[in-house]
């Protein structure tokens, strides 16, 4: 009896035994298991759909089009304010090599427009400034807004800015590039300011 007893007790533990051992390897078996192809695709949808949202919400042709047109602001401004330092400067008469200033818009640029960069630069305003969508990068160099030295007094330069002086002596600087900038569904007017 004392046997049978030791023989059930033992093919317990191995019964025990054998039942812990299928649960660890279940255990392990789950663990072991990765994504299923549905979760991995649920999880890259998910993400594709956050990165739309993300870019159209930060829309960098935008955002470029609006610091393009902040720059031709500031340019325009610096343009203009050279311009009025002159006639200050020379007792409400500008003075310049080139002549008087245009009576309808002209392109400021040195050959086929009024060439205004011997008139402001370098007393009235360090350097010529330049339309910051159109510039020639084979005259100047790459992510500036002026001219280099060289390739303003020596060659050939075109700002894309334009400038007139009304019968009443007000004179406009405009940036004609800007109405460019319309392309992204704003309903913009040229960028021209007058003094």
């Amino acid at each position: 009896m004392k046997e049978r007893a030791q023989r059930s007790k033992s093919c317990n533990k191995i019964i025990k035994n054998k039942k812990m051992e299928k649960i660890k390897n279940k255990k392990l078996r789950k663990s072991e298991q990765g994504f299923t192809l549905i979760e991995i695709l649920v999880v890259i949808g998910l993400i594709a759909l956050l990165a739309a949202v993300v870019i159209i919400a930060i829309n960098p042709a935008r955002q470029f089009a609006q610091g393009r047109n902040a720059q031709r602001v500031s340019n325009v401004n610096a343009i203009l304010n050279a311009i009025g330092q002159n006639i200050a400067d020379n007792k409400g008469v500008f003075t310049c090599s080139a002549g008087v200033l245009p009576a309808a818009a002209t392109e400021i640029k040195k050959t086929g427009g009024y060439d205004l960069r011997p008139c402001v630069v370098p007393t009235y305003i360090p350097e010529m400034v330049l339309d910051p969508g159109a510039q020639d990068a084979a005259s100047y160099p790459a992510g500036t807004n002026t001219c280099a030295d060289d390739a303003c007094s020596t060659g050939d330069y075109d700002t894309k800015y334009t400038v007139e002086q009304d019968a009443n002596g007000r004179v406009t600087v405009c940036a004609p590039n800007s109405l460019g900038e319309n392309a992204l569904g704003d309903d913009l007017d040229e960028i021209c300011v007058t003094r």
